[in-house]
């Protein structure tokens, strides 16, 4: 008996919902895909293939090229996300295979209002954070500047080993800790020293929080199926825009990639987490890694076009001071942002963002955070957002500023009062 047959709108809605959670697959694996979650459906490749590239939603215009012809960022919706556990005055949005996922206000949102607060998925400071953090001096999970020696918990992998100099502001740190800092232990996995050295000394914060996204999702799996699911889910629906693809959008000018660099980040990154160089630091990784690695992960995590895919996903998702935070990563950009992040609480407060309303939200409105100083003219503006990939920034002040070159709109600055206090406190301003 023949299946119903879709009318287009239906497909087009279908086909939508598939790509941004699939965004790398091509069109005879996402037509089986639509037909495996619509059985009753009668619906021919073909016709697939022409809704898709209709709808700009074919595999090369979703990842290679924007409106401008010019590679952008994919992204996904992350499947059971559950963002009542950090608020319930947003929601997340798909809007199209260009712009991707947002956030939008799901009731009236007072100017000044905490909007939500939320600790990092994972944590890769600024360097001279990350300086007192390898001094003993802050907390190695959460930043936290250590007064008292006596309180600090230190590593308790060194007790057997060679030494760590990692060391907790409590008990609680310390736990959460093994969600990552096992692989990053210099007593407990020796091959990842030279790793995070080279990101130390090229100043390279998104390979160190590379590194702190691997060794997250590498010790879930070694968990259980839930766990792992979570957090995979997470890291594959973070927007991504590969090396190889930023350096085609034009976010370098006219520089040379340094893919000698980067190959030479991809050598340490596979000796710390899949093939060390000697047998002692092997048996360490495989006194972590008992059980092996799934092959989709594999190919995700360890293939050069994944590690520079890798990469491009770290640097356009993390935060300004170094964390990379689940919900916050759904927001887009704007010139006049409407959301301010801030980092307000007195404890973990290098590591725990405050989302904070800069002014009335009306339900049904997209949350902004700005990528870059908005204080900036427009030309500044536009040519560091091409950093993101999305091309040029035509947000509501940058359009209507370069219809009028003489109309300067003004964007209040937001101070982060305690952050400037507690970095003069640490001697790292």
């Amino acid at each position: 008996m023949p299946g119903t047959v879709p009318s287009e709108e239906e497909l087009k809605v279908a086909l939508q919902a598939l790509r941004a959670q699939h965004p790398t697959l091509g069109i005879a694996k996402l037509h089986v895909l639509l037909l495996s979650e619509n059985p009753a459906w009668s619906v021919s490749e073909k016709r697939t293939k022409k809704t898709l590239q209709t709808e700009g939603l074919s595999l090369k215009a979703v990842i290679k090229n924007g409106p401008d012809n010019t590679p952008h960022p994919v992204s996904k919706v992350i499947e059971g996300l559950e963002v009542l556990k950090w608020t319930n005055k947003v929601q997340v949005k798909y809007f199209d295979a260009y712009k991707g996922k947002g956030l939008v206000a799901t009731e009236k949102i007072a100017e000044g209002t905490v909007v939500w607060k939320e600790d990092p998925f994972i944590l890769a400071p600024e360097w001279e954070i990350y300086d007192l953090q390898i001094a003993s001096a802050a907390c190695t999970y959460c930043s936290t500047p250590l007064g008292s020696a006596a309180l600090a918990i230190s590593c308790q992998g060194s007790a057997k080993g060679p030494s760590c100099s990692a060391r907790f502001c409590s008990r609680l740190c310390l736990s959460r800790s093994g969600r990552t800092h096992p692989l990053l232990c210099s007593a407990q996995n020796p091959s990842s020293v030279p790793l995070l050295a080279f990101a130390r000394r090229h100043e390279w914060m998104a390979l160190h929080a590379l590194a702190q996204c691997t060794a997250r999702v590498l010790l879930s799996e070694q968990q259980d199926e839930m766990t792992f699911t979570s957090d995979w889910e997470v890291v594959r629906g973070l927007a991504q825009l590969g090396m190889e693809e930023r350096a085609k959008g034009g976010w370098m000018g006219s520089a040379e990639p340094d893919r000698k660099t980067w190959k030479k980040a991809y050598d340490f990154f596979i000796r710390a987490f899949k093939e060390p160089a000697t047998e002692p630091e092997r048996k360490r990784l495989s006194k972590i890694l008992k059980r092996p690695i799934r092959k989709a992960v594999a190919e995700e995590l360890f293939e050069y076009d994944a590690f520079l895919r890798g990469l491009g996903r770290m640097s356009l998702n993390l935060e300004a001071h170094g964390g990379l935070y689940v919900l916050h990563s759904h927001m887009n950009h704007s010139c006049i942002p409407n959301i301010s992040v801030r980092h307000l609480d007195q404890r973990t407060a290098l590591s725990r963002i405050t989302v904070i309303a800069r002014r009335d939200i009306e339900p049904g409105e997209e949350l902004f955070i700005t990528y870059v100083n908005p204080q900036m003219p427009l030309e500044n503006r536009r040519k560091q957002l091409l950093e993101w990939g999305f091309g040029e920034c035509k947000c509501s002040r940058c359009t209507a500023e370069e219809l009028d070159p003489e109309r300067k709109i003004p964007v209040k600055a937001v101070p982060d009062d305690l952050e400037q206090e507690l970095k003069a406190g640490l001697g790292v301003l």
